[in-house]
């Protein structure tokens, strides 16, 4: 069986899972063609949602008999079509705790313009900025799952008042949370903090828009490791170009960032290439379990298995 392993950027894929004794092409770079690079492989370990494979993709693999996807979800796999196809869909395990703490990591940044004094102290200046402290904030969390109550647990850590807000969150459920339930308009108009932990669907796609970031209060900050198709980034982009908000960004409607992205040059903002997931431990989960749904498809008792 000949085994792609997609988009693995930092070539480590083999140091943290073993493939040994397999047949495995590993890709550094996103692919370009999908169908052509793909057509001689068997199976395919995909990187979260980096490779699309929705109906068309799949119909045009004939070869492929297994997909394993990294994480427990992967909204870019039509799941439906895989089945009908008989392709075998897996996942692997996922730690929660890395895109929690990367959401941490953007929000102090921005706060305390770390980038900023970064190079302020490598070209010989002193300080420039001036930060602004959490204590006595107001935090608000559009989204309040597992990674949510995460976000809660530190902002309440840092002495900030913490209120949630989602399509069907109950009150009770926000308190288990560490949380206040509060309408969406407020939660908007109040925070001093907003980011976004909310799965992405076709309900939810856009559903923090340009009325929602026109509430926010001036120089408030709007946090976003989620995925890119919950918020209306364009419309974010303005309001932290104008200066109305601040911005910290580990998601992009087009991933890697194209060299030419005006978001790249955008003030008042802080972004990474969608590294809130990105750390060791994450990685030894992914590649050890996509060896291992590997292996146990070979000896036909496939494991983890997504697809009815």
């Amino acid at each position: 069986m000949r085994i792609a392993i997609l988009d693995d950027y930092q070539n480590v894929s083999r140091e943290f899972g073993d493939f040994s004794g397999l047949d495995v092409t590993v890709f550094t770079d996103p692919l370009t063609d999908v169908t052509a690079q793909l057509a001689e492989f068997d199976a395919v370990v995909a990187m979260r949602e980096r490779t699309r494979f929705p109906a068309a993709v799949l119909r045009s693999l004939p070869r492929l008999r297994l997909l394993v996807s990294t994480g427990r979800r992967n909204a870019a796999i039509d799941l439906a079509t895989a089945s009908e196809l008989g392709i075998t869909v897996c996942h692997t395990g996922y730690r929660p705790a890395a895109a929690a703490e990367h959401t941490w990591a953007l929000i102090l940044a921005a706060l305390r313009h770390v980038p900023a004094e970064d190079g302020n102290i490598r070209t010989g200046r002193w300080q420039s900025t001036v930060g602004t402290e959490l204590d006595g904030a107001v935090l608000g969390l559009v989204g309040l799952g597992n990674l949510g109550r995460r976000v809660a647990r530190v902002g309440a850590a840092f002495g900030m008042e913490v209120l949630a807000w989602s399509s069907n969150l109950q009150a009770q459920r926000a308190a288990e949370g560490g949380a206040t339930a509060v309408t969406k308009e407020e939660l908007f108009s109040r925070a001093d903090v907003v980011s976004i932990h909310y799965v992405l669907s076709e309900r939810s796609r856009g559903i923090v828009g340009v009325a929602d970031i026109t509430r926010m209060k001036r120089g408030a900050l709007l946090v976003n490791t989620s995925r890119a198709g919950v918020l209306d980034t364009a419309a974010a982009a303005a309001a932290a170009d104008r200066g109305d908000i601040r911005l910290a960004l580990d998601v992009f409607d087009t991933e890697p960032l194209p060299t030419g992205d005006p978001l790249r040059q955008l003030p008042n903002s802080v972004l990474t290439g969608h590294i809130g997931y990105v750390t060791e431990q994450q990685y030894r989960v992914f590649y050890a379990d996509a060896a291992e749904d590997v292996r146990a498809y070979l000896a036909g008792a496939p494991v983890r298995v997504m697809n009815p």
